[in-house]
């Protein structure tokens, strides 16, 4: 007989596979049941401690109270800056852990408080009306998976430790951006294997292979005629089987409830058939209710116990390797102060994030950075909207600093008029008081007159997370259900800007938004274009150091700014024909990987290390950049591959980026490495990614326009790559 402090699912020297296997040998199977939901039931006669495993931190900790707000994830991705994005989601993880701890002195972790945090969502924003899409990082799956993983490593910690830090969660797997509207019917019945190798699981197979998340979500809507949380051809045999992948499995929220809910899936006849159908698929925790019921369909023969087990041992070896089963004094990361939490560093690094999201549009005739002896009238919805900074899944700061206080930071109330013009989509604007939002009509006539006066609009516009975002009940022309059904700018914004341009005006457009806005209109109208996405806490003081010039911009857009709605396929479709700029015909208004800067920078001819590069080694490529300019500044420098004579595949697609500070009238020698990995292409006689034989050529430049890149030739031949 063992003693009880011999019991090994108790012993912390053990390692948590064997503590895991046997606590499962010695739960019933009700308890088990009990223990694959999210809402995980406490077993008193085993000493396990009631936990929940939702949590969230897209760009925070969220729902938990107080919290460091960065900027929203698409603002992140057009910072293309993974070591910085590593760093905010080191100080992200820094504040869950201070805050599980505070919480677990109150008793079991409940929602929003544990260490399993469902976060990052590494979907492709293939369509700019998805309003989820402000939870991605873009477009390419490149630049999805090199953040993607970055959030993984700052999230879980340094792979050292005898804990993890925090459990990750890779999601929606696979094939999800939108629509919302539908997700709970919604098939994707028929998708090219191309687009499925190429584009939308890349960043899924970094994520799992390369930064080894602990957790993968499963999506909504079904795949290829099965729901994806019960899809054996997405779970088990790519995730699973193909890539080895060992870490538990999460149902979206009620994702099992739609595998037999009327008007939903129905592919199962209830419940019972549909937990032993996604467990049986290797979905291993459920959010929802569910699971409840595997004890009734192991009694029908829908699934036998052992099938559960296996996924049990997942769940429980998870909690052993956080250390959540332990006494905390045993856990390094318990020692984690409170006081991070918000913390003076922590806003730093918030308003070090939102400067480098920011990406300049447009600066005709040089009119930024402004002179502070002008006077300048501040208009426009989001001009004093602190929660529309926040973007979506968030957290609650001590302070948000919007763009009318980042104004007040240079200028004094004199040379200021404040007059917000209109509101998002009508003339109607909410005002927050002290405890709650208030309507009022507004007057365009009356806000004309009150900014004749100004030298210079500073109109803060675009829409926000109330107008997009999940599954939204939202009545709005142009909106639905969270979605957009026209990517143009409200029409009561456009006359608003249409009316100041009649009244002679200079104009700065700072479009807020968490997709791509079509301003093709406001172009023409508008002498500045900043695009400021959801900024987060520190929003405001970041796009007032650009408008005056304490900080030069170097952002890029992570997502192509098409003309208008027009120039974009059917939303339902999956295809990536025509979509984003690796398969887009047609000319953008602004491109993927564009961003202007106060000073210029000028590409030299670029060199590769070696004529040829074996299995094993890397290919170094040096790019030469001056700054011409009379500024410091910082370059984006992004190279892309081309596959010459693929008429099916992308024109073009990103393998390598870096983010380099440059001094005024200097040349830097920008190294980026390339491995064999990177030459990876689709072929289409497998319908594998593997490097095929033939030429290559090597794009680099500061955009994905491809007018505008430089090329070196490259050779892929069977175990060897070499360059022209």
């Amino acid at each position: 007989m063992v003693s009880h402090s011999q019991t090994p699912y108790k012993d912390p020297t053990l390692s948590p596979e064997k503590r895991a296997g046997d606590l499962v040998s010695r739960l019933t199977l009700e308890e088990k049941a009990a223990l694959m939901q999210h809402t995980s039931a406490a077993i008193p006669r085993l000493g396990i401690k009631g936990y929940n495993w939702w949590n969230e931190a897209l760009h925070g900790v969220a729902r938990a109270g107080l919290a460091t707000v960065f900027p929203q994830t698409i603002g992140m991705g057009a910072s293309f800056d993974d070591q910085l994005l590593l760093d905010v989601f080191t100080a992200v993880s820094d504040e869950a852990r201070a805050k599980s701890t505070e919480f677990s002195k109150q008793g079991e972790l409940k929602q929003y408080q544990g260490l399993t945090f469902w976060t990052p969502n590494i979907n492709i924003f293939r369509d700019p009306r998805w309003g989820r899409g402000q939870e991605t990082y873009g477009e390419d799956p490149y630049l999805t998976g090199q953040m993607g993983m970055a959030v993984v490593r700052g999230l879980q910690g340094p792979g050292n430790t005898k804990y993890d830090k925090l459990h990750a969660c890779a999601k929606h797997f696979a094939v999800h951006s939108g629509p919302e509207w539908d997700r709970h019917s919604f098939n994707i019945e028929k998708i090219a294997p191309r687009d499925l190798w190429e584009t939308y699981l890349p960043a899924f197979k970094d994520l799992v292979q390369r930064a080894h998340v602990k957790e993968v979500m499963c999506a909504y809507q079904r795949f290829e005629d099965e729901p994806c949380c019960g899809s054996n051809r997405l779970l088990m045999q790519i995730l699973r089987n193909e890539w080895g992948y060992d870490g538990l499995v999460v149902s979206d929220c009620w994702a099992i409830s739609d595998f037999y809910t009327k008007g939903h899936h129905e592919t199962e006849p209830d419940k019972e058939h549909a937990s032993a159908k996604a467990v049986l698929t290797g979905t291993d925790l459920e959010c929802g209710p569910n699971y409840a019921s595997l004890p009734e369909a192991v009694k029908q023969g829908l699934i036998d116990e052992k099938q559960i087990d296996i996924s049990l041992k997942r769940l429980m070896k998870a909690r052993f390797e956080l250390g959540e089963m332990d006494n905390p004094e045993l856990v390094e990361w318990t020692r984690i102060p409170y006081s991070v939490v918000d913390s003076e560093e922590h806003r730093k690094l918030a308003l070090k994030m939102a400067r480098e999201s920011m990406v300049l549009l447009q600066n005709n005739q040089n009119l930024l950075p402004l002179s502070k002896t002008l006077k300048v009238a501040v208009m426009g919805p989001n001009a004093n909207d602190s929660i529309m900074q926040w973007g979506n899944y968030n957290g609650f700061p001590t302070h948000t600093v919007t763009l009318l206080e980042g104004i007040r930071q240079y200028l004094p109330e004199t040379q200021i008029i404040y007059e917000p013009g209109c509101g998002l989509t009508n003339d109607s604007l909410y005002v927050a008081s002290t405890d709650s939002l208030y309507k009022v009509k507004v007057d365009t006539k009356v806000a004309l007159r009150n900014v004749k006066d100004a030298d210079v609009i500073i109109f803060a516009g675009g829409i926000s997370p109330t107008l997009e975002g999940e599954e939204m009940p939202v009545h709005v022309q142009g909106f639905k259900g969270g979605d957009r059904e026209t990517i143009e700018l409200p029409a009561v914004q456009s006359k608003m800007l249409a009316d100041l341009k009649k009244a002679g005006k200079k104009i700065i457009f700072v479009n807020f938004s968490g997709s791509a806005v079509a301003l093709t209109q406001e172009a023409k109208i508008c002498d500045v274009i900043l695009q400021a996405w959801y900024p987060g806490q520190e929003g405001g003081t970041a796009i007032a150091n650009v408008l005056f010039g304490d900080y030069n911009p170097a952002g890029r857009l992570p997502i192509t700014f098409y003309k208008g709605t027009n120039q974009l396929p059917d939303y339902e479709n999956y295809s990536m024909k025509g979509r984003t700029y690796r398969y887009m015909t047609e000319t953008p208004l602004f491109p993927f990987g564009y961003g202007l800067s106060y000073t210029i920078f000028k590409y030299g001819n670029a060199s590769l290390s070696a004529t040829e590069v074996k299995d094993d080694g890397q290919l170094v490529l040096t790019v030469p950049i001056t700054n011409t300019g009379i500024r410091d500044g910082e370059e984006v420098v992004q190279v892309y591959l081309r596959r010459p004579g693929d008429k099916e595949g992308p024109s073009h697609t990103l393998r390598a980026f870096k983010r380099v500070s440059i001094a005024k009238g200097t040349t830097n020698k920008v190294t980026l490495t390339l491995t064999k990995e990177d030459f990876e292409w689709f072929d289409t006689e497998t319908n594998t990614m593997r490097p095929i034989e033939g030429t290559y050529e090597i794009l680099y430049g500061g955009t994905s326009d491809i007018k505008q890149l430089k090329a070196i030739k490259v050779a892929v031949r069977k175990t060897r790559m070499s360059y022209e």
